[in-house]
Formats: C-alpha cells, sequence, structure tokens
C-alpha cells in the first residue's frame, strides 16, 4: 500500500506553517492515480494555506510497481554525492523487504523486480518514461553517454541533467525522442531539444560494443551516467580508461 504522514511544512514565500501530507511509499499498482501524478510532475506539490504559494517536496520515498517490474528508491537530489554509501543502505532494504532475507512470498514478488535508486523528481520521472517505452535505462544511459560525444554543446554539470521527457510520434516520420537538459532540484528546464529514436534502438540492437561502459554502469542498483564522472569505488574505471575513452568510436 501507499503510505502518507503528516508533516508542518513551512512556506519559502510567506513563512507560514501548514500541515501536508508528505509520502512514505508509493504502490503504483494500487495507486496508478500517485504514477501519474509523477509523470505529470506535480507529486507532492503543496500549497501554502495562507499565501497560495505552490512548491513541490523533495522524493524521499519507496516506489514499487510490480506490473512493470519496478522498486526505486527515490531521494532528494542533493544527495547524489553521498550516492555510494547511500546505494549500500537501500540495497539492504530491498533485501529485507523482498530480497534473500524476506518471507519466501516477497521473494516471490522481488526476483522479478528491478531494482533502482534515483535523486531527484526528473530521474524518477524518466525511469517511469523509461518502463512504459519498454527501454531497458541501462541501454539508456549509455545512449546519452553516446550522444554527448555528438551534441554540440552538453551544459553537464554539477545537478544538472540530460533527461528523458518521453516520445513524440510525427506521423510516418521516424519516432522522437524529447529531452532535456534540466536542472535536478528546481526542475528548471536549461535546453529542450529532440532525436531520433534510433539512437537507442542501434545500441539495444548490438550492445556488445558497449560492454566496459555496461559494467560501469550495471554496478549497483544506482544506475546513471552521472556516477560515472563523480567516480563509483570499486566500479571506476582506472585511470588510463575515462567512461569516454572506453566508450566505441563512432
Amino acid at each position: 500500500m501507499s503510505l502518507f504522514v503528516e508533516m508542518n511544512l513551512t512556506c519559502p514565500n510567506c513563512a507560514e506553517v501548514f500541515s501536508f501530507e508528505a509520502v512514505g511509499s508509493v504502490n503504483a499498482d494500487r495507486r496508478p492515480d500517485l504514477r501519474d501524478e509523477i509523470l505529470e510532475q506535480s507529486f507532492q506539490t503543496a500549497t501554502c494555506s495562507a499565501c497560495d504559494h505552490e512548491f513541490r517536496l523533495e522524493p524521499d520515498f519507496n516506489y514499487l510497481d510490480v506490473g512493470r517490474g519496478q522498486w526505486i528508491a527515490a531521494l532528494p537530489a542533493q544527495a547524489l554525492r553521498d550516492h555510494l554509501e547511500i546505494a549500500a543502505g537501500k540495497q539492504a532494504i530491498f533485501d529485507l523487504s523482498y530480497g534473500d532475507a524476506a518471507p519466501s512470498a516477497a521473494q516471490g514478488v522481488g526476483k522479478d523486480l528491478i531494482r533502482r535508486l534515483v535523486f531527484g523528481w526528473p530521474a524518477l520521472r524518466e525511469k517511469l518514461v523509461l518502463a512504459e517505452l519498454g527501454f531497458d535505462d541501462l541501454l539508456w544511459e549509455v545512449a546519452k553517454l553516446d550522444l554527448l560525444r555528438s551534441l554540440p554543446e552538453a551544459p553537464l554539470a554539477e545537478g544538472v541533467e540530460l533527461r528523458l521527457m518521453g516520445l513524440s510520434e510525427a506521423g510516418d516520420e521516424e519516432a522522437l525522442l524529447d529531452l532535456v537538459w534540466v536542472r535536478s532540484e528546481s526542475e528548471e528546464v536549461l535546453n529542450h531539444f529532440q532525436v531520433s529514436r534510433g539512437l537507442y534502438d542501434e545500441i539495444a540492437a548490438n550492445p556488445d560494443p558497449w560492454v566496459p561502459v555496461r559494467a560501469m554502469l550495471a554496478a549497483g542498483i544506482f544506475v546513471d551516467m552521472q556516477k560515472l564522472f563523480m567516480g563509483d569505488g570499486a566500479a571506476a574505471p582506472p585511470p588510463s580508461e575515462s567512461p569516454a575513452a572506453a566508450a566505441p568510436s563512432p
């Protein structure tokens, strides 16, 4: 079931204190409306009772969608720097709930769940979009790395992320992927552009050249190209092999 807890919030606009039901966990199988709200970018938006100012709480909950095979630990964007320690803790929580330390019935559910850790709303939403499109999120991160090499401008920086928003069908023309550069904390979109769906399809059809990068991305439940630029402990490439160097030439 989905769990909520009542808490007091302070309005960042007028400093009024008011109560709000903050999410503790989401079960999208029983509450598909909550999944819809995440996709619509409205979930956990609070409205001040005094001045009507709207603001959104940072994500801090576990998301379960058995039908789509997803278990996601969603945390605030600013926690990204601690992803190694957090990933270990979230993996332990999954093990108790659906893994080896869980009751047999729960283990039966857990064996079909893909476990992921995300930081910020844009990252969580992207995982839901990928599941909707039937994309492998690991291969999608590979596709984004490949795309970075061909973009004329890439404002990649701490707190700025490249995220997939959805798929645009253009009649008889090839389907296009809608992407944005977005600030992870504020959700401010800095740039929007489209690329051919072939970007993903070509890699999905021939993933073998990307084995080194895939191995780095797949280490642990935090599957995001950002960790390759931050360093990822034992999963990081040796000094002579950067993520870009590990990628095959176009």
